[in-house]
């Protein structure tokens, strides 16, 4: 059943979203040649917890990090490790944090240093396609307006997006119906109510559409080795625009 958030549950998703994107933030900064994945999970599990929440992700279904963070050709679902960043590499972070009860959810994806005109156009590709696909999140539009949109805008630029995994709602669970995918036929999916959550992220490769997960049955590469980008906010459907809850304003 799709949740739908009452004044009260929607001012703690603000709450959880704000601390959520303040993390991104944090890990985005640490983004640098030299720097591990694991000291930029250390600095966000301690920012979090320091706060008051907890890492969403940290032991979720045996998930070992606080953050997914994935490097080059990791889609999603990176695990951090002693691995230290490299000039030219591209970096997607992944962040969620319980605050209260209610989860946020937000991924962007990074350069370190100095990175190709390939690299910078996927990460350019993939956040614009996330803000084609909320402009139809409205009351009334349906679950794959936003999906089509996302899409739409991704194919027209020349790259592709990943089949495999969704978006989805979250609110008191990381995870709540309806799942957002990020392909699919205008007009169709469960029609937007003002009181739902989701969690909207494109994920983005430069190359084809396909990915594998590998043997630690978490890290999810591109199949033909191509490079891929993530972005994710978690939004409220209200009766006019949809509100973006993870940002770090006040």
């Amino acid at each position: 059943m799709i949740s739908l958030k009452s004044p009260r549950e929607i001012e703690r998703m603000r709450r959880a979203g704000r601390l959520t994107a303040q993390a991104r933030a944090l890990a985005g900064s640490m983004v640098r040649p030299g720097v591990s994945t694991l000291e930029i999970d250390a600095a966000v599990r301690k920012f979090i917890e320091g706060h008051g929440a907890r890492p969403s992700f940290l032991n979720y279904n045996g998930f070992p990090g606080s953050v997914c963070i994935s490097v080059n050709d990791v889609v999603i679902h990176g695990i951090p490790d002693h691995r230290k960043l490299e000039e030219g590499d591209i970096v997607s972070v992944d962040v969620g944090a319980c605050l209260d009860g209610f989860h946020g959810d937000c991924a962007a994806t990074f350069p370190c240093g100095q990175v190709s005109d390939e690299a910078l156009r996927l990460i350019q590709v993939t956040e614009q396609s996330f803000w084609e696909g909320v402009r139809l999140a409205r009351s009334g539009n349906r679950v794959f307006d936003i999906s089509h949109a996302v899409q739409q805008y991704v194919e027209q630029n020349g790259c592709s997006v990943v089949r495999d995994f969704v978006g989805h709602g979250v609110g008191a669970k990381l995870h709540e119906p309806p799942e957002v995918p990020n392909f699919g036929p205008a007009g169709h999916g469960p029609r937007l109510q003002p009181g739902m959550t989701l969690a909207v992220e494109p994920m983005v490769c430069a190359g084809d559409w396909r990915v594998k997960v590998l043997k630690d049955g978490w890290t999810t590469v591109t199949a033909d080795g191509s490079l891929a980008a993530h972005y994710e906010n978690t939004i409220l459907i209200t009766d006019g625009e949809p509100e973006v809850l993870t940002v770090t304003g006040a």
